[in-house]
């Protein structure tokens, strides 16, 4: 069980910044990682991912994304973050982010919602034109 804590989010104005911070904490041992990732979902939608990051570093951002939006972890704070610029209005929606304990070499980055079976709690973000 992974628990995620989510702050940050907002209201900006077309073509503001804001950034996304995801708190995990919960049950693992020496030989695993929190793999975790970003996810939008807009109403009546089912959640679609956004941006991730495997355990080599690498990440992995949904098309419409790319270039304006940046993930990082702090892996020895446990923490998860989700750097948006250049917000446009198409933006707005609710903003999870996912987890789950698993071995160090077993994080791919995967953007599929079903790989993450923890959830923060939500935050809106809301971009006006």
């Amino acid at each position: 069980q992974v628990r995620l804590v989510q702050s940050g989010g907002g209201s900006v104005q077309s073509g503001g910044s804001l950034r996304l911070s995801c708190a995990a904490s919960g049950s693992r041992d020496s030989t695993s990682t929190f793999c975790m990732a970003w996810f939008r979902q807009d109403p009546g939608k089912e959640r679609m991912g956004i941006a991730s990051i495997d355990n080599r570093g690498r990440t992995n951002y949904a098309d419409f994304v790319k270039g304006r939006f940046s993930i990082s972890q702090d892996n020895a704070k446990n923490m998860l973050y989700l750097q948006m610029d250049a917000l446009k209005p198409d933006d707005t929606a609710m903003y999870y982010c996912g987890a789950d304990s698993v071995p160090y070499d077993y994080c791919s980055g995967s953007l599929a919602p079903g790989e993450y079976p923890n959830w923060g709690q939500g935050t809106q973000v809301t971009v006006s034109s």
